[in-house]
């Protein structure tokens, strides 16, 4: 079992990869710090995946839906919402386990061996509902509804928190390209220190930017019991041992809660479980 288990990781890291170097393949951006702007930017990723990262082929959805956000008209991102919609209607937060190139640095970072730390279940419970406070406030209230003395919106979201958006295009840019260095000013360092507490953060709690911050992750999360990818459980080939629970570091029981919104459907508690109790099946199963 513990092999199996062993080998799934190993799989799913390298999906993991594959999609990220896959969707972050433009060479000349990292050669020549520029953004590719070509026709595929004008489609999302389902992960997060920054923009102005030089090797971004395509959007990044949580940034597309703030930038069409017309604050001067009240236009809605409809089409940017429905795609992130259908996506969570066919697998829910599958996307989070399987296709994040952020999720996977996160993941790696915890591989370090330092002593783990599990945030207390009250506290943590809590938490877990930041994520959708982020999503409600930053990416569509305020973008939504704030006028800047030019009467346009801000990408709140991207502009004044996502770590995402400054391990990925922010400093590679600095890096790359004397222009951006000559730029830094506060805004720079405010978000930077944001990335290194997310870092630090990663190494001793598992995912914490998912579990507490990411409103892709929330959005994709209000699909989760609807999905038609969907982890089925049967009680009675359930033996009780808790395998499942065990190697489960969302900290999702999924004896309890197979669908829980917090579960990222990484397949591992499938394949702990010695009888088979747990499956993913669509909806009609």
């Amino acid at each position: 079992m513990a092999n199996n288990i062993k080998k799934h990781k190993v799989i799913r890291k390298a999906v993991q990869s594959v999609w990220g170097l896959l969707t972050n393949g433009y060479i000349p951006g990292f050669l020549k710090g520029t953004i590719y702007e070509g026709p595929l930017k004008r489609f999302c990723v389902p992960g997060m995946n920054c923009y102005s990262c030089p090797g971004a082929l395509g959007a990044c959805p949580i940034g597309a839906m703030q930038s069409l956000f017309d604050a001067r008209r009240r236009k809605f991102a409809f089409y940017v919402v429905g795609f992130l919609a259908t996506i969570g209607l066919l697998v829910g937060r599958f996307i989070c386990g399987w296709l994040c190139l952020f999720g996977l640095i996160e993941e790696l970072l915890y591989m370090i061996p330092t002593p783990k730390i599990r945030v207390p279940e009250k506290i943590d419970k809590v938490l877990r509902y930041t994520k959708y406070v982020v999503l409600l406030v930053l990416v569509f209230l305020l973008p939504f509804f704030y006028r800047s003395s030019y009467g346009a919106g801000d990408p709140f979201f991207c502009k004044y928190l996502c770590p995402v958006g400054t391990l990925e295009g922010g400093i590679p840019l600095v890096l790359l390209a004397s222009g951006m260095r000559e730029a830094i000013g506060s805004l720079f360092r405010w978000k930077f220190a944001i990335l290194i507490v997310c870092i630090l953060s990663s190494i001793f709690i598992y995912r914490p930017f998912c579990k507490y911050l990411c409103p892709l992750g929330a959005f994709y999360a209000l699909f989760q019991k609807v999905s038609i990818l969907r982890l089925h459980f049967d009680g009675s080939a359930c033996v009780n041992c808790g395998a499942c629970s065990k190697v489960c570091k969302m900290n999702v029981n999924p004896v309890k809660n197979a669908n829980s919104a917090e579960c990222i459907r990484c397949g591992e508690c499938v394949k702990a479980c010695p009888k088979k109790a747990l499956s993913f099946k669509n909806f009609k199963k």
